[in-house]
């Protein structure tokens, strides 16, 4: 939980420190849990949709994930690109249990369907092609591995605008 304070307090000083640019399309990698593949399309002026693609691994426990979320993003006034969404989407989860880590049995492994939350900030500087953002994404799983609130992931994502 400090870590992810320490995120937020720091992602919110990088914003203040610049000027920033809105943007249409960007992609890179979301550090959190788990590391992912980002890339995140507006396709209207205040709504965005964020596709991922992520993974984990833990001696021999671990699973892959994609998912998608729609965003709607609300300026913050005083900080020109600055803003604050929040959204919801979907995402599958395809565990693997190899060694035994959770379960009785030598080699598990099962499809996890949930649905999910978003709430984050956005930043675009304006004399890099980079858009920042930090965000927590609250999930519930339908079924699978494990299922109900699963609380939620926080995560630092870092993307080249795509121009």
């Amino acid at each position: 939980m400090k870590h992810f304070i320490l995120t937020i307090a720091l992602a919110i000083g990088v914003c203040y420190a610049a000027q920033s640019q809105n943007y249409n399309s960007a992609i890179g990698l979301r550090l959190g849990y788990p590391v992912s593949i980002s890339y995140k399309q507006f396709i209207s002026e205040p709504g965005a949709i964020e596709a991922f693609l992520g993974f984990r691994n833990y001696s021999g426990y671990g699973w892959f994930n994609i998912g998608a979320t729609y965003q709607h993003h609300f300026p913050i006034s005083g900080v020109e690109g600055l803003a604050w969404y929040a959204g919801g989407g979907a995402s599958v989860f395809f565990w693997n249990d190899r060694d035994n880590f959770f379960r009785n049995n030598s080699d598990y492994s099962a499809t996890t369907f949930g649905i999910l939350g978003v709430l984050g900030l956005d930043y675009k500087l304006e004399n890099a092609p980079l858009n920042l953002s930090v965000d927590w994404m609250p999930f519930i799983s339908l079924n699978g591995y494990y299922s109900g609130f699963q609380g939620g992931y926080g995560g630092l994502s870092a993307r080249y605008v795509i121009k």
